[in-house]
C-alpha cells in the first residue's frame, strides 16, 4: 500500500504523469500506420466488410446473448460478376448457437451508403489452431457495387509487403469498430503452414479481416485471414493455403 504524500508532491507527480502520458500517446499515434478507408483508398478494400455474429453463452443455467463484432472478406473466382462467399476467423463464430438469429455482413459500396446481407456458415477450421471460416451470403453482391477479391493462388511472398484491413474496435482511428481501417505496408516476419506474423496494427474487431498482397501487375489477392492482434504492431493471420482445399469446394 502506498503512503500518502503532501499535496504539493502529488501535484508534481501528476504533472510528470501527464507529461509522460502525452509523450507516450504521441509515440503511440506516430507508430500507428493505419489509414481510414475513404474515396481515395484502393477500391479493392471495399471487399472487406463488418461481420456481426450473435453469440450465446450459458452461465448458472441462464443464456446470455451478445453480438460479436468481427470482419470478413468477400471473395470469388476470377471473372465472376457476382460474389456470395465470405471468409472470416473461426473464433468469431465459436459461440454462434442460436440459428434463428442471423449473422449480418455489411459492406460499403463505392456509391455510398451500406449494404447488409445475411450469411450462414459453410465450413470452418474448428479451433484456434485453424482459425478460419467460410460463409455463404443469402444474396449475392454484384461486382458493380462491390468488387470481390480473388484468392492468392499460392503463398504470400514474404519479401513483399501486405495490407491488413478490418474494423478495429479501438476508440481512436477505428472509432469503436465504425470505420474500416487498413495498414498498407506490413512486413511478414515469419510464415508457416498454419500461421503468419506481421508488424501490422490490428485491434479486436479486425479479427476475420483481410490480409492482401498486390502483385507486380497491380492485382490484389487475399492471402490470409486476420486471427489476432495486440494493437501494438504485431498481428497474426491464417494463410489461405491452410484452408484452400475447403475454399475450392464453396467459392464460385
Amino acid at each position: 500500500m502506498r503512503k500518502h504524500r503532501p499535496a504539493i508532491a502529488i501535484s508534481g507527480a501528476r504533472m510528470l504523469i501527464a507529461m509522460f502520458a502525452l509523450i507516450y500517446c504521441s509515440a503511440g499515434q506516430a507508430a500507428d500506420t493505419r489509414r481510414v478507408v475513404s474515396t481515395g483508398a484502393p477500391p479493392w478494400l471495399r471487399a472487406v466488410g463488418k461481420l456481426k455474429v450473435p453469440g450465446q453463452r450459458f452461465e448458472k443455467g441462464h443464456a446470455l446473448h451478445y453480438l460479436e463484432d468481427c470482419s470478413a472478406t468477400l471473395v470469388a473466382l476470377p471473372g465472376r460478376d457476382r460474389a456470395d462467399t465470405i471468409v472470416t476467423a473461426w473464433h468469431c463464430l465459436a459461440l454462434y448457437k442460436d440459428l434463428s438469429r442471423p449473422i449480418l455482413f455489411t459492406l460499403l459500396p463505392m456509391s455510398g451508403g451500406h449494404l447488409s446481407l445475411e450469411a450462414y456458415r459453410l465450413a470452418d477450421g474448428g479451433g484456434m489452431h485453424a482459425d478460419w471460416a467460410i460463409l455463404r451470403l443469402r444474396q449475392s453482391v454484384p461486382a458493380d457495387k462491390v468488387d470481390s477479391l480473388q484468392v492468392h493462388p499460392q503463398q504470400a511472398d514474404a519479401s513483399r509487403p501486405v495490407t491488413m484491413a478490418g474494423y478495429s474496435g479501438d476508440s481512436g482511428m477505428g472509432d469503436n469498430g465504425q470505420r474500416l481501417t487498413f495498414d498498407p505496408e506490413c512486413i511478414i516476419s515469419q510464415q508457416h503452414q498454419n500461421v503468419g506474423d506481421t508488424n501490422c496494427t490490428a485491434h479486436k474487431g479486425a479479427s476475420g479481416g483481410a490480409v492482401i498482397q498486390v502483385s507486380n501487375a497491380g492485382d490484389a489477392y487475399l492471402c490470409g485471414v486476420i486471427s489476432q492482434g495486440d494493437g501494438e504492431g504485431r498481428s497474426t493471420y491464417v494463410p489461405v493455403g491452410t484452408f484452400r482445399e475447403s475454399l475450392t469446394l464453396y467459392i464460385r
